[in-house]
């Protein structure tokens, strides 16, 4: 088995837990150096370096709000400093479900904040280090819930509509100076959020998709770490729909 990722840095932000744990160790079972991104779960964060380790990468937490620009840029580039930033895989995000009518001003604001302007951040402070290696690759996690409508989520769907369009034009700016920025696009999984649905909206959404089941986390992480290799060369904005068939 290659070991794609010795000698890499690998950034992946909200990895305390859920997609973001998976996709931390899966790029350690790949050899590299990662940086566990989270906010407040420092238990949690812990426990994903170690699994980490376990798994034969080398970690560290990174603890920092994706919400806040100037520690967002301080958290990312102390982590470049301690040996480079080939990698960043932007996944942090919060959930507010609500519908519309029903949905107050903090609630949409707060999911953009982490889900879109999250992303803008953490893009703009890892930029400047992968443009002076002319070497690097970003992978956005986006969501289903941003190529199709999905009632009580306005909010999500938004904030993640907007990552897929920041995906295209971010990878139009940045591939021709060595810089690839692609897009993931989970359905319905196991972890994280899905693990928190109700009993009766979780049999609801399990029945729309073909496969008839949700995703595992591992499943996310492969295309993720996939999209960060030099397997995917050739492959500049696009979005990778992973969810058993639920967007058919």
């Amino acid at each position: 088995m290659s070991i794609r990722f010795e000698g890499r840095h690998v950034l992946v932000t909200g990895a305390s837990r859920g997609l973001g744990r998976a996709v931390a160790i899966a790029f350690a079972r790949e050899g590299a150096r990662v940086g566990v991104g989270y906010r407040a779960q420092e238990a949690d964060a812990t426990q994903t370096l170690a699994m980490v380790e376990a798994a034969g990468g080398r970690g560290e937490a990174v603890r920092f709000d994706v919400r806040d620009s100037a520690e967002t840029n301080g958290a990312i580039s102390g982590f470049a400093r301690g040996g480079g930033l080939d990698v960043l895989v932007n996944n942090a995000a919060v959930l507010r479900d609500q519908l519309f009518a029903m949905m107050a001003p903090s609630e949409w604001e707060e999911v953009i904040a982490a889900n879109l302007t999250g992303t803008f951040h953490c893009c703009r402070a890892a930029i400047p280090f992968m443009l002076r290696q002319r070497r690097g690759a970003i992978v956005n996690i986006a969501s289903v819930a941003g190529r199709r409508a999905s009632p009580g989520q306005a909010n999500y769907a938004a904030a993640k509509g907007g990552v897929l369009s920041l995906t295209m034009t971010l990878a139009a700016e940045l591939a021709p100076r060595g810089v690839r920025v692609n897009a993931v696009v989970p359905g319905v999984l196991a972890t994280g959020m899905g693990e928190r649905l109700d009993r009766r909206i979780a049999e609801q959404r399990r029945a729309m998709i073909p496969l008839g089941r949700f995703g595992e986390g591992d499943e996310v992480a492969r295309a993720v770490v996939f999209l960060a290799s030099d397997d995917s060369s050739y492959v500049v904005g696009q979005s990778l729909v992973v969810d058993g068939g639920l967007s058919l």
